[in-house]
């Protein structure tokens, strides 16, 4: 009977250890299709929409021993080692902040060329400089953490993201600044003692984090963004035509299920992502009918270097015809092009 017993026990641990131990990888696989007017808000909006604008997700999950070996006898599924996901300076925590800050500029760039395509103004606040990561070892280590938007140096209000190189600049190894911060809507106050910048090429008084600016819109009519469960930027070009849809008196949707992704650039123009062809398995799978795809174009020397590499509009004609979807594909290299192809559409 204790035999027994020690078996059981046993294969519950293998059960456990296959099942949920975590490995150095992830896996990538289709995710669905969310509507954007469930995300997004225009006050007094025009929203009287026949048809749909969604974003695509895809999933990724840390893998385990058991999804694993699962994800290797699937074809739309994706073993990915964790440094193709993460970068090598980040941890899981930072990992996720540079995600939510990805989406986050992502909704700014939305609101920012859906009012100018709209031909109505905004208002551009920068807040300070985001902390992305902080570096083992460095200055700020046990002092910043990723998500703190730093305000001051020394005194100095911070209005740009140059003002923080030209003032660290200055000083020396050793020298002490202190930091004035945000951190979770409070302010909060270090003094730091500078040190060498860990794993820089050239040796220099930093406080050895790596960000980025941290910019706000105002806008009227206000736009309300509710996205606290989705990361990165690639929503941003729907994201883009659902604001846009909502300020205008026309319906762009045409009564179609209008799809699609792409980072939405300051300038208009549509950005590559990663997982396309997994978005249009899942786009097809959620019943889309328009899926607009990034037209980014490879130089010679990305090609040089990655013989495979091709457009995102390239992937996702041919995972299209891989599934037999009858789901339109529609080439974007800015934002103009997909407002021109939805307007030169018919009702449905």
């Amino acid at each position: 009977m204790k035999k027994k017993i020690g078996l059981y026990a046993v294969f519950l641990v293998a059960l456990c250890f296959v099942m949920l131990y975590r490995l150095d990888a992830y896996i990538m696989k289709p995710g669905s299709a969310y509507d954007v007017s469930k995300f997004v808000t225009v006050a007094n909006n025009h929203a009287d929409e026949a048809g749909s604008m969604s974003l695509m997700t895809v999933a990724m999950q840390q893998a385990t021993p058991f999804s694993y070996l699962w994800a290797k006898t699937q074809k739309y599924e994706k073993i990915m080692d964790i440094k193709q996901v993460r970068n090598p300076l980040e941890d899981d925590e930072e990992y996720n902040v540079r995600q939510l800050k990805l989406m986050s500029d992502s909704q700014f760039n939305a609101k920012y060329v859906a009012f100018q395509r709209a031909g109505l103004e905004a208002k551009i606040h920068f807040n300070g400089v985001f902390v992305l990561n902080v570096l083992d070892g460095g200055a700020s280590d046990g002092f910043l953490k990723a998500g703190d938007e730093i305000t001051k140096v020394d005194g100095i209000e911070i209005t740009n993201q140059q003002m923080l190189v030209e003032l660290l600049s200055k000083k020396q190894l050793g020298d002490q600044v202190t930091i004035q911060f945000l951190r979770d809507k409070k302010e909060q106050q270090e003094t730091i003692a500078l040190k060498e910048i860990p794993q820089a090429e050239e040796k220099r008084a930093g406080l050895g984090i790596t960000y980025a600016e941290s910019k706000s819109i105002e806008t009227n009519p206000s736009v309300t963004m509710k996205t606290e469960d989705i990361g990165g930027p690639s929503a941003g070009l729907m994201f883009t035509l659902e604001i846009l849809n909502q300020l205008l008196d026309e319906d762009l949707t045409k009564g179609y299920a209008v799809a699609g992704t792409g980072e939405m650039l300051i300038d208009g123009s549509v950005g590559r992502i990663g997982g396309i062809d997994y978005k249009i398995i899942a786009a097809d799978r959620d019943g889309m009918e328009i899926f607009f795809a990034p037209d980014d174009e490879i130089s010679p020397e990305m090609k040089a270097k990655y013989p495979e590499l091709e457009s995102n509009y390239a992937t996702a004609v041919k995972t299209a015809k891989e599934i037999g979807t009858k789901m339109k594909i529609v080439p974007v290299k800015t934002v103009d092009d997909a407002i021109a192809y939805l307007k030169q559409l018919a009702p449905k």
